[in-house]
């Protein structure tokens, strides 16, 4: 699968996507318009090992919910993902059988040599 998830409304995303210039044969799906589905989400879980380091936690509404005092699990973190598109670290690519998550150089990089062997 090749597949990249992002937020067409975060600059940082779009400047990334640029930076990756991916191919036609690789899926764009903005998380805002197009919701991930629990399927979508557990394939990323399985290549990540797991739904915490898919969570953002600089999300706005982690603040503001005040998560960051609470025990959270697995579970909690895919409900929260789930409900609401700002929990997912951002961009998630998928190139084949690796996943990289979030906006560091050192990500972006590793997704920019995966896409372009």
């Amino acid at each position: 699968m090749k597949k990249i998830y992002y937020l067409k409304t975060c600059s940082t995303c779009i400047r990334i996507l640029k930076e990756l210039n991916p191919s036609d044969d690789y899926i764009l799906q903005d998380i805002k318009n197009e919701p991930i589905t629990v399927k979508q989400l557990d394939e990323m879980k399985a290549l990540s090992g797991s739904y915490e380091s898919l969570f953002s936690k600089r999300a706005k509404l982690y603040k503001e919910m005040d998560l960051k005092n609470q025990n959270l699990v697995e579970e909690d973190y895919k409900h929260y993902i789930l409900d609401h598109y700002t929990f997912l670290s951002r961009p998630v690519m998928i190139v084949d059988d690796q996943i990289f998550i979030g906006n560091s150089k050192k990500n972006v990089e590793a997704a920019k040599l995966a896409m372009h062997v």
